[in-house]
């Protein structure tokens, strides 16, 4: 077994209040792959609610910042340097606006995109050089504020929508976790009917 851990952060923002909004896709996913591995949120370091346990045979820590989204690299930078994580180590799941809903996107490094989470990642890991996965919401309707729609919850109809996507999700990681970011992007990057 490869002993470096493998770190998944799901973004989001604490509280019952966020739990279903647009805005924590990145919590749902974790928490769904947590689901499918009997792994449980049970401890709470450096501002971060973690699931240790192992996944296709690697030691995983699943993370879910408790900061709320713009100071999440306040929780998973100090988590990233207690495992003696590199970057490279550390998948980032979260929502995305330019994407249209249920529409997945991953990739093995860049800039922030405008994203708050990944911006506080980025300025407190002080590399870009981690992969990530996007998970598309679309956009608002009409001249609706951004921030007001992604705080919004999603509507049944639209969770019930989201559910491939989350489990494609799902299985993306766990082919990052099996093979490599490039085998997980083949499966994650490619139409959901191309299979």
């Amino acid at each position: 077994m490869d002993e470096r851990r493998r770190i998944i952060v799901g973004l989001g923002n604490p509280g019952k209040q966020y739990a279903n909004n647009r805005h924590n896709a990145g919590f749902m996913v974790v928490d769904r792959l947590a689901d499918r591995h009997g792994l449980t949120f049970a401890r709470m370091m450096h501002k971060g609610l973690l699931a240790l346990g192992e996944i296709e045979g690697r030691k995983v820590a699943l993370v879910k910042p408790q900061t709320f989204m713009n100071l999440s690299g306040e929780s998973v930078a100090p988590i990233v340097k207690f495992y003696k994580s590199e970057p490279s180590d550390v998948l980032v799941v979260y929502d995305e606006l330019d994407l249209p809903a249920g529409q997945l996107r991953m990739r093995p490094k860049g800039g922030s995109g405008g994203h708050n989470g990944i911006k506080s990642i980025i300025a407190r890991l002080g590399s870009e050089d981690f992969p990530r996965l996007r998970v598309g919401v679309g956009r608002p309707p009409g001249r609706r504020d951004p921030k007001d729609f992604l705080l919004d919850d999603f509507t049944r109809d639209e969770l019930a929508a989201l559910e491939p996507a989350f489990d494609r999700a799902v299985e993306g990681i766990r082919r990052w976790l099996s093979a490599d970011i490039d085998h997980a992007m083949n499966f994650v990057n490619r139409p959901a009917d191309a299979e």
